[in-house]
């Protein structure tokens, strides 16, 4: 048996009750899942400093020693502090606890030799180490510690006495029970190639590195490794799918496209629109399945582009759809669709929850009967009632709020799955993009259509509404409209209801010459839609609203976008709702309003706003801050990651190093069945029999 597969439980210092504990805690299982769990931060213990050495601004630090004496001072009724006098013969120090004082008596005794590990500060004028680790200098080998491992431990570890430290001594045993060479899961071509270390040598040096460089070399070639069979079984699925399954060949534009291009059409395309309808073409007349993402911001002009790949398919015989993740957004793509194609003879229908009864049936029998030639709807697509007599195209708006396997039943949908363009405009960097969407090819509109203003980005305190209130004033008096968003978030979304209510109550009293609407994620739809209407109609001036306008609304004339509480918003969240202004020629603004307390990341997140409107610089930036599991500011589907060491959003260099060695792998063996290759692919195998969210990932 491989001793890697041997149950955590015996391992010796762990049993049964700690197995329970890293089973539920950090999914560690075996020996294998333990050494897998890598430490985030090392400390550099090869130096002993002396006592008169020491400054408030280091960090953690080593002294040795004896502690000379102990001091009790009370706290309360309940609580003491305890204080060791500690001295290496030349200098003294303070070792103070605030808790736990009959076990510090127990474990440590006046006059016995130890080493003191902690971070020094100053307080009544001498230097002092609170709650420090303390080891007697007789066990402790400094020579052989060099780095030391931090591991993160939950509270309910620390509740079991499963600290950092008991952690790094499991791992300590472990490696030292393991006498045999760690199996090797890269072939030599690569390791050779790409200048790594082996992985008995990365495994046992990532926990116990002697210095930075050891430390450097093994985590690189660990994080090699994971990215790279994550691209290669992203690319294996890729390649998989496009064997599999043939596209269907619109070898022609059509007539309609023609018509609508020359006709309806009002104004020149850009050219970024141009290039990725071209690339577009390509695919759907290329033999293979089109499987594409097209990127760009909020007003770039995606839903033209898909128009356009719709009316292709209509050209060669075939209809589309076009899904929406809310129906306002569906409804609004309805409307939209149906103004561009006015006067030409082309039947298009709406199918969200609200279309119910004969409507609904009317609808789905025009549709299987081939009648209606785009479909604009919900996720209510992809419900088995709704079939097309011959679906060509489905276009999928904003990819992350709908799942892999959603995508998947569309294949469903018809003889041949259609080709599938997927849209979104939050802006994804290339190193998230290359594994969210590894298995699509990615268009990008980076150009605003002709007489687009930037929207200028400007932050105010919440102690400066008086002069905000006056700026909203002047801008609705020259004829444009606002919106003032509250945000809401789950875990406290009662007050923040709360807030957005008084919010509205109070904007009725500053603003009584003007006609305010208010919609939040708690108003049924119709209720919901109606206030939505007024302010599109321009019946209201203000818009009082939560983040349901973050996805949707159309209103070119609404200039002004307010965003209370900004601090508590993601950066890629602030950019999709600073996004619902500019859609006219009118200069327009997004202010930002929060406290004067920001914590340093939130002070930069606002800095980043006002200082672009690059979609794409803000969600490297947002990736960098908060990293991929949370991108949106919500867990989404499709943006999880199970990945261990590896670090998206700034291990960008490597993940392409890895794609490129996994496409070598692929493009040798797409069959996945070459014996030279027979170690990778039954590595992937194992990889994919563990709880690594392989389906999220692909």
């Amino acid at each position: 048996m491989n001793i890697l597969s041997q149950d955590i439980m015996y391992l010796p210092g762990v049993g049964p009750n700690k197995k329970d504990v890293l089973n539920k805690e950090l999914g560690v299982r075996t020996w294998g899942d333990l050494l897998e769990y890598y430490p985030y931060k090392y400390v550099d213990r090869s130096r002993i400093y002396a006592i008169h050495e020491l400054q408030s601004d280091m960090p953690f630090v080593q002294i040795r020693g004896k502690i000379l004496s102990f001091e009790e001072f009370e706290m309360s009724a309940r609580k003491k502090r305890v204080v060791a006098h500690f001295s290496d013969g030349r200098g003294v120090v303070d070792l103070v606890w605030f808790s736990g004082a009959q076990y510090i008596y127990k474990t440590y005794k006046v006059g016995e030799d130890y080493i003191v590990f902690g971070r020094p500060t100053v307080y009544g004028g001498r230097f002092q180490f609170s709650h420090p680790e303390i080891e007697r200098a007789s066990e402790l080998q400094l020579s052989e510690m060099g780095m030391q491992p931090y591991y993160i431990t939950t509270e309910q570890m620390k509740k079991r006495n499963i600290s950092s430290r008991a952690v790094e001594k499991m791992v300590k045993a472990m490696l030292q029970k393991i006498a045999e060479p760690i199996p090797e899961t890269l072939p030599d071509f690569i390791v050779n190639a790409r200048h790594l270390v082996s992985r008995d040598t990365a495994l046992r040096c990532v926990h116990y590195p002697k210095n930075a460089i050891e430390m450097q070399k093994a985590r690189e070639r660990l994080k090699f490794e994971e990215l790279f069979y994550v691209q290669l079984n992203i690319l294996r699925y890729a390649s998989d799918h496009r064997r599999k399954y043939r596209g269907y060949v619109f070898s022609q534009v059509g007539d309609d496209f023609h018509r609508f291009y020359s006709e309806n059409l009002r104004f020149e395309l850009t050219g970024a629109q141009k290039r990725v309808v071209h690339e577009i073409r390509d695919d759907m007349r290329s033999g293979r399945q089109m499987n594409r993402l097209l990127q760009g911001d909020v007003g770039s002009g995606k839903t033209l582009v898909a128009l356009m790949t719709m009316l292709i398919a209509l050209g060669n015989g075939y209809q589309a759809c076009i899904m929406a993740p809310t129906e306002i957004l569906a409804e609004q793509h309805f409307a939209t669709i149906q103004e561009f194609l006015r006067g030409l003879d082309i039947r298009v229908e709406l199918l969200t929850g609200q279309v119910k009864g004969k409507r609904r049936q009317e609808v789905l029998d025009a549709l299987i009967a081939g009648e209606v030639k785009i479909l604009v709807g919900t996720h209510a697509v992809l419900e088995d009632p709704v079939r097309f007599q011959r679906l060509g195209v489905a276009v999928i708006d904003e990819q992350h709020r709908f799942g892999v396997a959603q995508r998947a039943r569309l294949w469903a949908k018809g003889e041949n799955p259609p080709h599938i363009l997927v849209m979104t405009a939050t802006p994804i960097p290339r190193t998230l993009a290359m594994t969210i969407y590894g298995d699509l090819d990615v268009s990008i509109i980076d150009e605003l259509p002709p007489g687009r203003k930037p929207v200028q980005t400007i932050h105010k305190y919440d102690s400066q509404m008086t002069s905000l209130y006056a700026g909203i004033r002047q801008q609705i008096r020259l004829g444009r409209q606002v919106y003032i968003v509250y945000p809401l978030i789950t875990e406290s979304e009662k007050s923040d209801l709360k807030n957005l209510e008084e919010g509205y109550a109070a904007l009725c009293d500053i603003f009584p010459e003007f006609k305010i609407s208010k919609v939040h994620g708690k108003m049924k739809s119709k209720e919901k839609d109606a206030e939505m209407q007024k302010f599109v109609s321009g019946e209201t001036q203000i818009l009082v609203a939560t983040t349901v306008i973050e996805v949707g609304v159309n209103v070119p004339n609404a200039s002004v976008m307010v965003i209370l509480d900004s601090q508590r918003f993601g950066l890629s969240q602030l950019h999709q709702l600073r996004g619902r202004v500019g859609r006219g020629a009118d200069q327009s603004y997004c202010i930002l309003v929060t406290t004067y307390k920001l914590s340093a990341e939130t002070s930069k997140r606002i800095d980043i706003m006002c200082e672009t409107n690059d979609g794409f610089r803000i969600a490297e930036a947002d990736l960098k801050l908060r990293g991929p599991g949370d991108l949106e500011g919500t867990q989404q589907s499709g943006i999880a990651f199970d990945l261990k060491i590896a670090d998206i959003a700034r291990d960008g260099q490597i993940m392409a190093i890895a794609r490129e060695e996994a496409q070598k792998i692929i493009d040798a063996d797409p069959t996945c069945t070459s014996p030279e290759y027979a170690m990778l692919w039954r590595r992937l195998r194992e990889l994919r029999d563990t709880n690594v969210n392989w389906a999220a990932i692909s």
